[in-house]
């Protein structure tokens, strides 16, 4: 009988906790963390809208790389890629379907005005390096909320080599 793989995890502040940028824009300098040999990743998000009051609202994107750094990225490229969300059309016998397929992030419209948090969990694709975190106020952008990402990494089965 093999032996079960423990579980092993990292905890790490991928945003600080304070007052997002103002008009709207995302974060200027995100933090960014390497994924090797994680598989999971768990964020732990708080968002406090209290001062845009109940129109506050939170857009949060995962970004993942391939390059370990950015001396690597092939000039003209992108270093960073968002992660996406699709929809398959309808499969019909005798013709090819379309997936259609756009970038992805999250958005967190709280039920109050103050601080709430929430979990979301994400699988870590084979073949990427880093991740970043980034956020933006998306709701009440004259008067931004305040967030914070906590995230912890895993590797909840075998051994992830890429």
């Amino acid at each position: 009988m093999p032996f079960p793989t423990p579980n092993v995890s990292n905890l790490l502040v991928a945003r600080a906790y304070g007052v997002l940028a103002a008009a709207g824009a995302w974060d200027a300098a995100p933090v960014e963390w390497s994924s090797l040999y994680y598989d999971r990743l768990t964020l732990f998000l708080e968002y406090d809208a209290a001062a845009g009051g109940p129109a506050g609202r939170v857009d949060v994107q995962v970004q993942y790389s391939p390059y370990a750094v950015d001396a690597q990225v092939p000039a003209g490229q992108s270093e960073w890629f968002d992660m996406t969300a699709y929809t398959v059309g309808a499969v019909a016998g005798g013709a090819d379907t379309t997936t259609l397929m756009q970038a992805n992030y999250f958005q967190f419209d709280p039920v109050g005005a103050n601080l709430e948090a929430v979990t979301l969990g994400l699988d870590i694709l084979a073949g990427t390096v880093r991740f970043r975190v980034r956020a933006r106020e998306s709701g009440a952008v004259g008067a931004p909320g305040s967030c914070g990402v906590t995230v912890v990494l895993s590797r909840t089965g075998g051994m992830r080599y890429d």
